[in-house]
């Protein structure tokens, strides 16, 4: 008992919003998670799903900020399910919020079975895996289970969500901002109103992240929101990010 606890650690983010039991090896919440939820709205009866959740950060987050909410947490990994669920719990959000073990690329029917129905979200958040298997490889399994992905990846992904939203429902994750074109690729079917919200780390720094949201079935075009910065040119937090990062706030692409 006492090995497993040491193989756990239990830390604050969003500035103590929110407590998070997680594996101090592996893939470990960041910055992603916490960006991804600032960048989805949410709107009290709502009934949304996180893909790929991990420990639950971003759903978590997403449930924290906005009363009356229901979260699925969606995740392929029995122990990081595990953990989800226990986080929900920890942080007095278990009424709202669930944790599935599945992957994301199951048929229709296994979602059906776990009370995911098709037409189920009004809302799908999700954190893809980004990097090519041969590229960037971690050698822990849990790192590597969360960021390597195949070319079909990703067209799973958003057809998972396609089918889990009701129609004009909306998707939003985050991506590589090195890999767009296949980020624009999957999102052309299925879905319209493609917003785009490239994150920065520094100014006159290229964009390291894409935040997108798109809405199921819409024939809006696309939009591209002006740059989100992280850091000022000595590498301090901007105010922006620290409201965002710390405080919670919403970034401008949660709107409807």
């Amino acid at each position: 008992m006492a090995a497993e606890r040491a193989e756990i650690s239990e830390d604050a983010i969003l500035g103590g919003r929110l407590i998070l039991r997680q594996p101090r090896n592996g893939h470990r919440v960041g910055h992603d998670a916490i960006l991804l939820a600032a960048a989805t709205l949410a709107r009290a009866g709502e009934q949304i799903i996180d893909l790929g959740a991990g420990v639950g950060a971003a759903g978590l987050a997403v449930a924290r900020r906005t009363e009356g909410v229901a979260v699925t947490l969606v995740e392929i990994d029995p122990a990081l399910a595990a953990l989800a669920s226990e986080n929900a719990a920890r942080n007095a959000l278990a009424e709202r919020v669930r944790a599935v073990c599945l992957d994301v690329a199951a048929p229709a029917a296994a979602f059906a079975s776990a009370g995911l129905a098709p037409g189920a979200a009004d809302r799908v958040l999700m954190n893809p895996p980004f990097n090519a298997p041969q590229q960037q490889a971690s050698p822990d399994p849990g790192r590597r289970l969360a960021h390597s992905a195949s070319r079909h990846t990703l067209d799973r992904w958003v057809g998972a969500a396609a089918r889990l939203l009701q129609p004009a429902g909306v998707v939003t994750l985050i991506w590589r901002a090195d890999a767009l074109a296949s980020l624009l690729a999957a999102l052309t079917t299925g879905f319209g109103a493609v917003t785009l919200l490239p994150i920065h780390p520094k100014p006159g720094v290229a964009a390291i992240r894409v935040l997108a949201r798109a809405v199921k079935a819409s024939r809006s075009p696309l939009s591209l929101l002006p740059g989100f910065i992280l850091a000022d040119e000595a590498g301090k937090p901007t105010a922006e990010a620290e409201a965002v990062l710390r405080g919670g706030a919403l970034l401008p692409l949660a709107r409807d």
